[in-house]
């Protein structure tokens, strides 16, 4: 595959070679020239590797030159439309051609009296240099080409009434349209506002075409020359409305509206107006009050109904009906009394494209406030003047006005319930926030309580109690507690992670536990803080206290356990009032082990727990002793066994030795010195010095040998000499 490849690239270039061979020899017969140059054309058009290579051998230039001064009008365009595919099609290419001498060259051939095939080659060379290069829009200025164009702009089309069956007006139009994609480049992508002023004044003969001519092969490049030379820059929308541009696009739309009832391509051709629209008061939607005498709402409403639209199509017109009724009541009430929110409801539900959805709540939320005004009564909202006036007036021209009341109603509830939807994850994670904060506060209270005075501990038990059992149920409420662990699972848990409380549960004496809360207020906190806690961290399943407690109880009592004198004052609170005999004893043996710590346990830290803690019950003992049995064992072994190897030193050791039986080391055959090694190495040493690695990799010595069979050798060769040959 890579030989075909490569036998294709060097056949391209032997082309590239031999065609650029007869342009150099073929200067006096033209008709060669031009079959080399659309030849040469074609092979870049092919392989994107074609351009590069025809600019590395000097190609790109002599066409260029050839455009010039070539006498024949077909070498000249040949060469241009060259040139331009080249450019097109790779942007070193482009670069290359973009300079001040070539535009000067081009002008000279769109103002001079060429014919219009010349004409459109240049104006397509333009383009392509100054397409997406703002480079090339510099220089298209200040060369004066751009002026050159715009005078090309207002002549080549005399007569607003075109016969494109005419060969001569086709190609005149064909010609014309160029020029209008390329003022369309030289102000936009990038945008180049120097260029948008220049164009702007091409703004009254574009008007004059839009109001006289009504094909589509006029709107659709003047209405991409007016939307790509207003866009983004407020100077220009003001100096296009001031000549009357707004007004004119209007009236073209409502034509074609009319029109789009009849035939597919005005309700097609309505949108690009609409577009054009939309580009001059999207950045200033106080000009949707020049829209108002026009009734520009209705009619867009009347389009976006039309069935042949897609959805792209209807964003457009969803869009600039947002910028229209943005700042502008008179258009608001244009899109009530024309059914409008209904059906901006019916897309915002009904479809499930994502920007289309984005543009019926842009224009929902613009009108928010007409519905809430209509939706009232004119008695109940202090109305300004004017607008009691307003509603006056639909009042009577409505007859069920009163309907359009309940619409207004529903709409508005609509609405309100999307805002609601919108914020319920902000607010459901305020109030969690808010839940957090409080159990932090009441926990900590809790724990006041349990280190103060005993007296009048029962009512404080009581109203802390009543505070644990709301918190649980709003965080029920909320979904705090995790669905995946079950009633069981968790009484399982938290018996073997709190013992007090499982005593608690397996006690028979539940009532007199249930009127004792004050004493056992601790371990009641200790359960909801641990529910919440393996709902928030189900994925380590850690069971943590607050870290601000641990902290106090460090810098009060620095011991080697900071939860051993939390765990031996609760021992001593709950042994106080309970009488049996077993739940003392388990209590009393309680150890580290047992309880929730302060950092996520693993099998390091909670064995180094267990061997510092000083109270250790029977069953952690049990695990401590077995621990200790088996790490002893484990010594043993890796002493009497010395095939068990843990380095990686002695691994690779143990890897080189012979696989004989027994596991005896096998010697390795002596090699005697060839009187060419003896050579190598004494002229490896005079090169080299005492690099012994060296020597040995770089001269071709038997197999097997050494560093240090070389620095032996060597050594023995210096002291005996009569050894050299051993």
């Amino acid at each position: 595959m890579e030989s075909e490849d490569t036998k294709k690239t060097q056949e391209m270039k032997t082309d590239l070679n031999l065609l650029l061979e007869c342009l150099k020899h073929q200067m006096d017969n033209a008709f060669s020239q031009k079959e080399a140059l659309v030849t040469i054309h074609s092979i870049c058009q092919q392989n994107s590797n074609a351009s590069v290579y025809f600019r590395e051998i000097g190609g790109l230039m002599f066409v260029k030159n050839l455009a010039k001064s070539s006498e024949h009008s077909m070498v000249k365009e040949a060469a241009l439309y060259t040139l331009g595919a080249i450019a097109e099609k790779n942007v070193y290419c482009q670069q290359t051609l973009c300079t001040s001498e070539l535009f000067e060259d081009l002008t000279w051939f769109l103002s001079n009296d060429s014919n219009i095939n010349l004409k459109r080659m240049s104006v397509y060379v333009i383009l392509v240099l100054v397409s997406n290069n703002r480079t090339g829009q510099t220089l298209v200025r200040e060369t004066g080409c751009i002026t050159v164009l715009s005078q090309l702009f207002r002549t080549i089309l005399s007569k607003h009434e075109l016969d494109l069956s005419d060969k001569n007006v086709f190609q005149s139009y064909q010609l014309w349209s160029s020029v209008c994609s390329t003022l369309c480049v030289c102000v936009n992508n990038p945008q180049n506002d120097d260029n948008q002023m220049f164009c702007c004044s091409l703004f009254p003969h574009a008007n004059d075409w839009l109001k006289n001519c009504m094909k589509p092969e006029i709107i659709r490049p003047i209405c991409s020359f007016i939307a790509l030379t207003l866009a983004n820059n407020t100077y220009v929308q003001k100096y296009f409305i001031s000549v009357g541009g707004l007004d004119v696009l209007a009236q073209v739309l409502m034509q074609l509206e009319s029109d789009s009832h009849e035939t597919l391509s005005s309700a097609k051709l309505a949108v690009v107006v609409t577009k054009t629209m939309d580009a001059c008061i999207a950045d200033n939607p106080t000009f949707g009050m020049v829209l108002c005498k026009y009734h520009i709402v209705s009619k867009l409403l009347a389009l976006l109904l039309h069935e042949s639209l897609d959805s792209g199509e209807k964003f457009s017109i969803m869009l600039t009906l947002g910028h229209c009724t943005e700042d502008c009541e008179e258009n608001q009430y244009d899109l009530f009394k024309h059914n409008g929110l209904p059906l901006m409801i019916q897309a915002l539900t009904e479809s499930q494209n994502e920007e289309l959805n984005k543009a019926a709540t842009f224009v929902l939320y613009n009108c928010k406030k007409i519905t809430e005004k209509l939706s009232l009564s004119l008695g109940e909202y202090p109305f300004d003047e004017n607008e009691t006036q307003q509603l006056k007036d639909i009042n009577v021209n409505e007859k069920n006005f009163e309907e359009h009341w309940k619409k207004a109603k529903e709409i508005l509830h609509r609405i309100e319930q999307l805002e609601r939807e919108g914020n319920r994850e902000e607010i459901q994670r305020e109030n969690y926030q808010d839940n957090i904060s409080s159990m932090n506060i009441n926990i900590q209270n809790t724990w006041k309580n349990l280190h103060g005075d005993h007296i009048g501990l029962g009512t404080k038990a009581e109203d802390t109690d009543k505070i644990h059992s709301r918190q649980l149920q709003s965080f029920k409420s909320h979904g705090v507690m995790s669905k995946a662990c079950t009633n069981d699972q968790m009484k399982t848990l938290l018996k073997s992670a709190n013992p007090v409380h499982a005593c608690y549960r397996q006690s028979e004496r539940n009532k007199t536990l249930y009127k004792a809360k004050s004493s056992c207020n601790q371990n009641l906190h200790e359960e909801t803080t641990f529910e919440n806690n393996f709902a928030s961290q189900s994925s380590d399943h850690v069971f943590k206290h607050p870290v601000h407690i641990a902290k106090n109880i460090k810098q009060q009592l620095p011991v080697t356990d900071p939860f051993t004198l939390c765990s031996d004052i609760i021992n001593k609170e709950v042994v106080s009032f309970l009488a049996t005999d077993s739940c003392s004893k388990m209590l009393t043996y309680r150890c580290s082990g047992c309880i929730a710590v302060e950092k996520p346990l693993n099998s390091r830290n909670f064995s180094k727990l267990l061997h510092s803690c000083p109270y250790q019950c029977d069953r952690h003992r049990v695990i401590v002793e077995a621990e200790d049995r088996y790490k002893s064992e484990l010594r043993k072994s890796l002493i009497c066994n010395k095939k068990i190897l843990l380095t990686p030193h002695r691994r690779r050791r143990l890897s080189n030795e012979s696989a004989t039986p027994g596991g005896i080391k096998t010697r390795r055959i002596r090699k005697n010195f060839t009187e060419e090694e003896v050579n190598y190495l004494f002229n490896g040493v005079k090169k080299m010095g005492n690099h012994w690695n060296l020597i040995l990799w770089s001269f071709p010595f038997q197999q097997g040998r050494k560093a240090v069979d070389l620095a032996h050798k060597y050594h023995k060769l210096t002291k005996r000499p009569e050894c050299a040959a051993s």
